[in-house]
């Protein structure tokens, strides 16, 4: 089997284009911020981003003018308040007007997992008495073909490209990852094309070994990009912490279009790529970062012998 390896430039100029549905998944960890601020640089537009939680990764990429649209579950700055870039976007169209299509958790989940096994539609009951359906018109209900009333159905979501990070993967594709796994994996096999960014890469032989944290096999995986670090400020369990003091800190970044712009323009666009700004975050933050050790107990798959 051929490499998949790439670099972060060329993954994002061969699979990201203008007007693309794309979604960068990763529930709370495993964020993918460095596969962000290579389409910001690349001065992707007219994008329609797709997310459970958009956090502050959308924000910065609609902020940067990225973004036509937004389809989303949950929208805030995970602890701390509002995303005020995407705020800005909706109420007063600055960089431009955005475009919300906003569903619940399971919706979002309902959605990906349709497109994941190509059905036309995923049925759910957590609509009923939700005024989300007034909002949203994909939110459908229909007679339950087995007889128990009517019931919520939202249509599949198949992103042109998904973008998961994870802890590790080897040149192929074959992806692993432990903890926080959130709709990474229907994400991603609901898509076209899926760009997985890891902290290590490693041998097959070292895959094999452990089959059962393989999230996503080498046939579902288009491009792979050795980024460590590349979650910041989000978290990769066993590799670093999640940066709160930096989510607390762009809630003030954030507050203004100039501050916002003038953060962009410093951390990313004058940034050649994202090894310059691991660098620029300096040894400090990263050693504040470090997540010490919580080993799990070795298991024993067995072994044929002939």
């Amino acid at each position: 089997m051929s490499s998949k390896l790439l670099p972060m430039r060329a993954a994002i100029a061969k699979y990201v284009h203008d007007g693309m549905t794309i979604a960068v998944e990763g529930f709370t960890s495993g964020i993918a911020f460095a596969a962000a601020h290579e389409i910001i640089r690349q001065q992707r537009r007219g994008l329609t981003l797709c997310r459970l939680t958009p956090d502050l990764v959308y924000d910065q990429m609609i902020a940067a003018g990225c973004a036509r649209k937004l389809v989303f579950s949950y929208l805030g700055n995970p602890g701390v308040g509002s995303l005020h870039a995407i705020r800005r976007a909706v109420e007063h169209g600055v960089p431009h007007a955005l475009e919300l299509e906003e569903y619940s958790h399971f919706g979002m989940l309902g959605r990906y997992s349709a497109g994941a096994a190509r059905l036309p539609f995923f049925p759910l009951r957590s609509y009923s008495g939700s005024d989300l359906p007034k909002v949203n018109a994909r939110i459908q209900f229909i007679a339950d073909p087995y007889g128990s009333g009517e019931i919520a159905v939202v249509p599949p979501l198949n992103p042109d490209v998904t973008i998961i990070h994870a802890q590790r993967a080897d040149e192929n594709g074959n992806t692993q990852t432990w903890g926080l796994s959130g709709t990474q994996k229907e994400a991603a096999l609901a898509a076209q094309s899926v760009i997985v960014v890891v902290e290590e890469l490693v041998p097959e032989a070292v895959i094999r070994a452990d089959p059962n944290r393989t999230l996503l096999p080498a046939l579902a995986v288009n491009a792979v990009v050795h980024e460590p670090f590349g979650a910041h400020p989000s978290f990769v369990q066993g590799f670093y912490d999640r940066d709160n003091e930096f989510y607390i800190k762009w809630d003030e970044i954030s507050r203004s279009a100039s501050t916002t712009d003038a953060w962009i323009k410093e951390w990313v666009l004058d940034v050649p790529d994202w090894p310059a700004y691991v660098q620029k975050l300096g040894a400090a933050t990263r050693a504040r970062l470090a997540p010490g050790s919580a080993f799990s107990q070795p298991v024993n798959y067995g072994l044929h012998s002939a």
